[in-house]
């Protein structure tokens, strides 16, 4: 398996598992349980589940009035997009 494939995957599975995370943050906030630390939640996005997060927000309406996340999921969307193109430019000019 190529470092391409395993990175996708990797992509793949986080954010799957992130948006997923926000479903059962939301559920659990409805039944006043345990809930998952804003700090993980972005967290998970910053690791590479910005997509998930986001999705997980509009999905879930969940953490959509939270400045943090309704300003910050985004910017580590656009964050991550730049160095996304930056590494693809650094290789494709070596």
């Amino acid at each position: 398996m190529s470092t391409k494939q395993i990175i996708l995957i990797y992509l793949i599975a986080i954010n799957v598992v992130t948006f997923f995370a926000y479903g059962i943050d939301k559920w659990k906030a409805k039944r006043s349980k345990w809930r998952i630390s804003e700090a993980t939640l972005l967290g998970m996005a910053v690791i590479g589940g910005s997509i998930g997060a986001w999705l997980g927000m509009r999905v879930w309406h969940h953490k959509t009035m939270h400045k943090k996340f309704q300003f910050g999921i985004p910017l580590i969307i656009v964050v991550q997009i730049a160095l996304v193109i930056w590494i693809i430019s650094k290789s494709y000019f070596q």
